[in-house]
């Protein structure tokens, strides 16, 4: 088809209502992905909660950016559709947290290591880097809570001192942090601790917000076959997908859904 013609249907299309089979028991991923150039006024995001189980989409929305009201909406969206949410799995965000409070939060673990690689990189220098690293990745090993707490704490006392270590910037003449990343890396993970064992009370709470990751991964692809839509033609084809909750849809299950 002409690319005119795509348009044309795009603009036609109605999006069809989701179909809601509430649960009085649901464990939700939570998470946002942006789409067009990171610069103010063109960047728009869309968030969903997701069935942590099933893989299914519950509900989502668009916003120009993540913000606690935001994430707060997508809880009232969860709730005013029927959904009893148990446990909600987020990337470390704090509005996600915010938003759900009450609720059992789990910070998802692949999301954890990330923070702590933005001060480490994934081949340390220093002992210290090297052993934060090792700290975070046991997380994908069945490190217990525990054993876990442990490690962290026996960790801030022996590199306490490189940690808080300063050094006098003689242009400024000010005092700064002389390890200034690997030292905003130790205190996330520290801050974040309490919520990476959370599915400890619960085996159905999933540890981290991969489902989603592929599920977005899969949108974009699909969505980079037809450059040069517009933002709201962008949103029917995302819809589409989202409906289909699923990673990768097929014509049937779409014909069914759709």
């Amino acid at each position: 088809m002409d690319s005119r013609v795509i348009r044309r249907l795009l603009d036609q299309y109605i999006v069809p209502e989701k179909k809601h089979q509430p649960r009085i028991s649901i464990h939700v991923v939570v998470d946002g992905t942006y789409f067009g150039e990171r610069i103010d006024g063109l960047s728009w995001c869309v968030l969903v909660a997701r069935d942590g189980i099933e893989h299914e989409d519950l509900v989502w929305l668009y916003r120009d950016t993540e913000t606690t009201s935001a994430y707060t909406d997508l809880r009232e969206l969860l709730e005013a559709a029927g959904y009893t949410v148990c446990s909600v799995t987020g990337d470390g965000f704090s509005g996600i947290q915010s938003a759900f409070y009450g609720i059992p939060y789990q910070m998802c673990h692949v999301h954890m290591e990330r923070i702590v690689v933005k001060g480490t990189t994934q081949k340390p220098q220093t002992e210290q880097g090297q052993a934060l690293l090792a700290l975070v990745k046991t997380l994908h090993q069945g490190t217990d809570s525990h054993t876990f707490r442990v490690r962290l704490q026996k960790y801030f006392e022996l590199c306490g001192d490189f940690l808080n270590a300063k050094t006098f910037n003689a242009e400024t003449g000010a005092w700064d942090w002389t390890h200034r990343p690997l030292r905003q890396a130790a205190l996330s993970l520290k801050r974040h601790e309490k919520h990476l064992f959370t599915f400890e009370h619960d085996k159905n709470i999933p540890k981290n917000t991969n489902s989603l990751e592929g599920h977005f991964a899969h949108m974009k692809r699909y969505l980079g076959d037809h450059r040069g839509v517009d933002k709201q033609q962008a949103q029917k084809i995302l819809d589409s997908l989202l409906l289909a909750s699923t990673v990768a849809p097929d014509e049937d299950l779409l014909d069914e859904i759709l």
